[in-house]
C-alpha cells in the first residue's frame, strides 16, 4: 500500500511554465523562479518551455522595418539562443535544487507559439505564465488561450514573485461555476495554505450572486481548509477591490474563475482580469 502524500501539495506532479524571447533584449522571468520553487515544493516535474518568436515567415508587418531575408534570420539565430540561454539556466537551477526538469526551446512564427503553449498546458496539471504592466498583446493572448483551451488553471505570476509562497489565499467568490471550479481545482493550495478568505464583492451584478460565500465556506472547510469569510463593498471598480483586499490579507494567491458565456468573457478578460494581470499583488490563480 502506498503512503498517503505528505502534504496537499503533492497532488500536482507535473508544473509547466510559459516563457517567450519576443526581442533580443534580456528579460527577467519570474514564473520560472516561481514554477521552480512550486514544483520542489510539491515534488513535481517541471517542463519549461523557453519558446523564440520566429520572424520569418509571411508576417506582412515585418516590412515596417525593411529588413531582408538575411536580416530576418540573424534575428531569428539570435532570439533562438536567447531561449536556449533561458532554458539551459532554468534546467542548471532546477538540477540544483533536485527538481526533474525537461526544457523544450521550440522556434515558432507568432500563431504557432500560443499553439504549441496550449497544447502542452493541456499535458499538465498547471501552467505558469508572467503577467504585468507590460504584457503584451502576444502573452494575453497565450494566457487567455491556456487558460480557456487546456482544460488546466493558469497561475499568471507578476514582476517579482521570483519564488513560490501559499500561507495566505484569497478565493474570489461570486457562486458561479467556474469560481467553484476555480476553488476546486485549488484545493492543494487551499488545503496547504495556512489561511484562506473568501472574498465576495458587493454591488457589481456581474461578479455578485444570490450564492453568499458563508454557504461556500463549509465545503471547503470539510476540505480541511482553514477559511473566513468577507464581503466587501466596491470601491472604485472591482479589479481594485480585489486588489486592496489582497493588500489588507497579504495575500500570497488570488483564486478566481473565468466566465464562459462569450459576452460575458468578453467584458471579464477587458476588465477585471486584464487589469489584475496589469498589476496584482499576487500571482493569479485563474480557471476557465
Amino acid at each position: 500500500m502506498s503512503k498517503p502524500p505528505s502534504s496537499p501539495l503533492a497532488a500536482i506532479r507535473d508544473v509547466l511554465v510559459g516563457t517567450t524571447v519576443e526581442n533580443e533584449y534580456e528579460e527577467a522571468f519570474s514564473a520560472i523562479g516561481y514554477g521552480l520553487t512550486l514544483a520542489k515544493a510539491a515534488g513535481a516535474h517541471l517542463t519549461v518551455q523557453s519558446a523564440s518568436w520566429c520572424l520569418s515567415g509571411d508576417d506582412a508587418w515585418l516590412g515596417d522595418f525593411d529588413l531582408d531575408d538575411d536580416g530576418v534570420a540573424r534575428i531569428d539565430r539570435r532570439l533562438d539562443a536567447m531561449a536556449r540561454s533561458v532554458a539551459d539556466r532554468a534546467a542548471g537551477d532546477a538540477a540544483q535544487a533536485g527538481v526533474l526538469c525537461t526544457t523544450q526551446t521550440p522556434s515558432l512564427p507568432y500563431p504557432d507559439v500560443v499553439g504549441r503553449l496550449v497544447a502542452q498546458a493541456s499535458l499538465h496539471d498547471l501552467t505558469i505564465l508572467d503577467a504585468g504592466p507590460r504584457t503584451y498583446d502576444l502573452d494575453r493572448e497565450v494566457i487567455e488561450k491556456a487558460l480557456l483551451a487546456s482544460g488546466r488553471p493558469v497561475i499568471a505570476v507578476p514582476p517579482g514573485h521570483d519564488a513560490f509562497r501559499g500561507k495566505s489565499i484569497i478565493v474570489a467568490w461570486d457562486g458561479s461555476a467556474q469560481a467553484a471550479r476555480a476553488a476546486n481545482d485549488a484545493m492543494p493550495f487551499l488545503r496547504a495554505a495556512e489561511a484562506v478568505e473568501i472574498v465576495c464583492v458587493a454591488g457589481t451584478e456581474e461578479l455578485h450572486t444570490s450564492v453568499p460565500g458563508a454557504e461556500f465556506a463549509p465545503h471547503l472547510a470539510r476540505h480541511g481548509v482553514h477559511v473566513s469569510v468577507v464581503d466587501v463593498p466596491v470601491v472604485g471598480d472591482v479589479a481594485e477591490t480585489l486588489r486592496n483586499q489582497a493588500k489588507m490579507f497579504h495575500a500570497d494567491m488570488l483564486v478566481m474563475g473565468a466566465y464562459g458565456h462569450s459576452r460575458i468573457r468578453e467584458f471579464f478578460f477587458g476588465g477585471v482580469t486584464r487589469s489584475l494581470l496589469r498589476s496584482s499583488p499576487a500571482p493569479l490563480f485563474l480557471v476557465h
